[in-house]
């Protein structure tokens, strides 16, 4: 076997002055200084990758409610479970969200929380025995609702909050983004799969209340997404299927309907791992037409919390 080696003493280099760089001094984080302040700490991240992508989602929010454009959120039933609701409904009570649409988890999980003041069993030791989402309250109560809801041509979403709203004791009222929603008079929304959510097992589940409600919802979701035109924001929060899916169509229709409007807005997905359909189907594919997409990956409860704190203070500035 022969062997060729390049002969470096051939090489031509270039001044370092003459090259540019990617990461320069005015990038680096900052260590902590007297000012301990909740701004001063987004201030000291380096102005790089994950971090940047950050400040600009937080200053799109913040522009989108200066601007009166839509702040839609696509909610996913973690989101709930680690208790991000509180964080919502701040966001909620400033006027910052125009629509808030939930999976079927993310609305069970809001409803025992405010109702039961608990939530998310073990599905593993409830499996065994067949006793996973078998909760009675949960099922009589939301499947209620869901019928009541469909009988008065209401959405999911708005049949839910209501039957909270009328409930008498609410241990978890607080947490509730359903009953949050229909305080500040915001569109909420609920968006099933059926047989993928564990009151579909109750004995008192209707799927035509429940497609009936959820279809209603997917209608009421694809009209408020014309305000995401020129500047509105759409945020996924850890949905890595269904929630992405529905937003497409949605956003479909409104195109369709629309002129081809809504362009210009931001996309971005969070989440602890990164997904084909909230990259393709939210982040991508609806900003080619222009915009700006962003994939911030982390766990939700920290992630979170500095984005809904981030914006805040951004608006309070």
């Amino acid at each position: 076997m022969r062997y060729r080696e390049a002969d470096l003493s051939r090489v031509t280099t270039i001044p370092v002055a003459g090259r540019r760089n990617k990461v320069e001094p005015e990038l680096l984080a900052s260590p902590p200084g007297p000012n301990r302040s909740f701004t001063a700490f987004l201030d000291s991240l380096p102005d790089v990758l994950a971090a940047r992508d950050l400040r600009l989602v937080i200053e799109a929010v913040a522009a989108a409610k200066r601007g009166g454009r839509g702040v839609i959120l696509l909610l996913g039933g973690h989101v709930i479970k680690v208790g991000l609701g509180p964080l919502v409904n701040a966001w909620l009570a400033r006027g910052i969200v125009t629509h808030v649409a939930l999976n079927g988890a993310a609305a069970i999980h809001d409803f025992e929380l405010a109702a039961f003041g608990g939530t998310s069993e073990d599905v593993e030791s409830g499996l065994a025995d067949g006793s996973f989402g078998m909760a009675e309250e949960t099922g009589a109560e939301m499947n209620a609702a869901i019928a009541r809801a469909a009988a008065a041509d209401w959405g999911m979403g708005e049949g839910l909050a209501l039957a909270l709203a009328e409930r008498k004791g609410l241990p978890g009222k607080e947490a509730s983004i359903l009953l949050s929603a229909l305080e500040h008079d915001v569109p909420v929304t609920v968006h099933a799969a059926i047989g993928a959510e564990i009151i579909h097992q109750h004995p008192s589940s209707d799927g035509a209340a429940v497609g009936a409600t959820s279809h209603r919802d997917f209608r009421r979701l694809a009209g408020s997404i014309p305000d995401l035109d020129q500047g509105g924001v759409v945020l996924n929060l850890g949905s890595a299927v269904l929630m992405p899916e529905v937003f497409l169509k949605a956003l479909t229709i409104a195109r369709n309907t629309g002129a081809g409007r809504p362009t210009h807005f931001v996309a971005a997905d969070f989440d602890m791992q990164r997904h084909y359909r909230p990259r393709v189907n939210v982040v991508q594919r609806p900003t080619r037409a222009g915009g700006s997409g962003f994939l911030l990956t982390g766990h939700h409860e920290i992630l979170i919390p500095l984005l809904v704190w981030g914006v805040l203070e951004e608006l309070d500035k």
